[in-house]
């Protein structure tokens, strides 16, 4: 079971079970997001997913660099990551993938990715053919908009990735992660009082904003003590919401 660690009593404690979103009805495949608009209609009926699902454990590997991809991945249970493995054995998050996200835009165009994804949680994903996709690309202009809008909003994650890198300070980088971790579950409906679950250890958050897991941990214990977060049983709730985006220099 993916973990979370709890600041308070420095122990692991498991969340809160991750709803899922693929048993719902009105869902869109590419974003994950519930589907508002009908012009996203046509993902339920014209780009089914391939029979069957895969399933993998916490910390196992579901796609290797440079491996062919067998179609176009998309996760339909759990967390996964986007990660980047250099020689020396340290990472780099690129991004995680929630519910409903494909592995890559990438993948619908080409053969295959240049980073590694990793299973966060126990995951439960499946494919698109390329061939039916491509047909359906073909065919259906509102999958098209879909999938520029997917293409557009993982690029934006790489934009954001670089610039918090290369320019932001430790207490930025951490805020802007939880905001945009509330914001992308907030669309699929998993933010309660401004409360989600995060299964995610501390590893997994120093890993996706260039620290240290300890520089994470003094950050993290800084915004409790503000009062700007709290976490409880693998589940945060961010207290402050202004204040917080004040942190994270989004407002």
């Amino acid at each position: 079971m993916s973990l979370l660690i709890d600041y308070a009593n420095n122990t692991l404690t498991p969340p809160e079970p991750i709803p899922s979103l693929m048993q719902g009805p009105r869902f869109s495949p590419f974003s994950g997001e519930l589907l508002s608009a009908p012009s996203l209609e046509p993902w339920l009926n014209q780009v089914p997913l391939r029979e069957g699902q895969k399933t993998a454990r916490a910390r196992q590997m579901i796609y290797r660099a440079g491996e062919i991809l067998d179609g176009v991945p998309v996760i339909c249970d759990g967390w996964a990551a986007r990660v980047c493995r250099l020689s020396n054995g340290r990472r780099q998050i690129l991004s995680f993938i929630l519910a409903g996200d494909l592995v890559s835009t990438n993948a619908v165009f080409a053969g295959h990715l240049r980073f590694f994804v990793e299973a966060i949680t126990a995951v439960r994903y499946s494919y698109y053919g390329r061939a039916d996709l491509g047909q359906r690309l073909a065919a259906q202009p509102a999958v098209v908009r879909a999938l520029l809008s997917a293409c557009l909003a993982e690029k934006e994650e790489i934009d954001r990735l670089a610039t918090d890198l290369g320019r932001r300070r430790a207490d930025e980088r951490v805020a802007r992660l939880f905001l945009n971790l509330r914001e992308r579950l907030d669309v699929r409906g998993l933010v309660r009082d401004q409360s989600f679950a995060i299964p995610l250890r501390q590893q997994h958050i120093a890993d996706a904003t260039g620290l240290t897991p300890e520089y994470v941990n003094r950050v993290i214990g800084a915004f409790r003590h503000d009062g700007l977060i709290e976490i409880d049983r693998g589940t945060l709730k961010i207290v402050n919401l202004i204040q917080l985006q004040r942190v994270a220099d989004a407002a």
